[in-house]
């Protein structure tokens, strides 16, 4: 009798995730079967298979591509997305270190202060942001990435925090009575251990980079536009000439690389997840 009722919640269990599964394809899969029509079809039959006279092949693509300097903001993403992750992972895990390592009173403020910075919502300090980034002539490509390190370093501390808790001193003793200077230890015996946990970082701050709309067109606005931001001067064309099909192709093409990304280091997550949480 309990195995039955077991077998019927598991059931039940992975039917839900397949239900949940198909809700969340399926808007990306609508997207990218109409990148393939032409634009009239895609406003009157958006759910049907283009073919016959609906199919365009990669005209969308040729010509979403080539609208507003797409293929400029697309690199100028990839650029903004690289360099910051990186600068992110690489100042907030020896933050983090230092605040594990370092025990005493500022340490520790500073650790709440980087949890405290998790919880206040953007929009409280876009204004202000802005002013200051402008003063600060950081209104760039460059400029930007040291503004996605100030709001992305809260989670990433916490994260690498709770890891390095779990990496035993007596490694680092050994480093330091072998002749390694202090950044010596970090780089090359403490962040190798830090991988699951950096790789589920730079996922987190990837997909949230690439996606932001609101902080490029704050900064950059619409000179220097960014993926997102372009995709959106894009669909702001004169009323009733928007071109849907490029449309519905920028976005398949802006969707392309963190997919492929998340793909090749999902297995990473949750491992970085609970060594972040539990071990912290």
């Amino acid at each position: 009798m309990n195995s039955a009722k077991s077998k019927t919640g598991i059931g039940f269990f992975y039917g839900l995730l397949v239900v949940l599964t198909v809700i969340f394809i399926f808007p990306i899969v609508l997207v990218f079967i109409n990148s393939f029509k032409s634009r009239l079809y895609v406003s009157t039959v958006p759910f049907e298979f283009p073919v016959g006279k609906m199919f365009v092949g990669l005209e969308n693509y040729i010509n979403g591509l080539t609208t507003s300097g797409f293929f400029l903001s697309f690199l100028r993403s990839v650029w903004v997305s690289i360099a910051s992750v990186a600068l992110i992972i690489l100042c907030t895990s020896m933050t983090a270190w230092f605040i594990v390592r370092v025990k005493n009173k500022f340490t520790k403020g500073l650790y709440y202060v980087f949890v405290f910075s998790m919880i206040v919502p953007f929009q409280m300090v876009m204004y202000t942001m802005t002013f200051m980034v402008t003063s600060l002539a950081f209104d760039n490509v460059v400029g930007i990435v040291l503004v996605y390190l100030g709001f992305g370093a809260g989670l990433s501390v916490f994260m690498f925090t709770g890891f390095v808790k779990a990496v035993p001193m007596e490694i680092e003793e050994a480093a330091t009575i072998d002749g390694c200077s202090p950044l010596q230890t970090f780089f090359l015996v403490v962040f190798p251990m830090l991988k699951p946990t950096a790789i589920t970082v730079a996922i987190l701050n990837a997909m949230w980079v690439w996606n932001d709309y609101l902080l490029p067109y704050l900064i950059l606005g619409s000179d220097h536009k960014t993926v997102p931001v372009a995709i959106q001067l894009a669909m702001q064309g004169a009323y009733g000439s928007t071109d849907y099909g490029g449309f519905m192709a920028m976005l398949v093409v802006s969707i392309i690389p963190i997919i492929v990304f998340y793909v090749c280091s999902q297995k990473y997550i949750i491992k970085g997840v609970i060594a972040g949480a539990v071990k912290g």
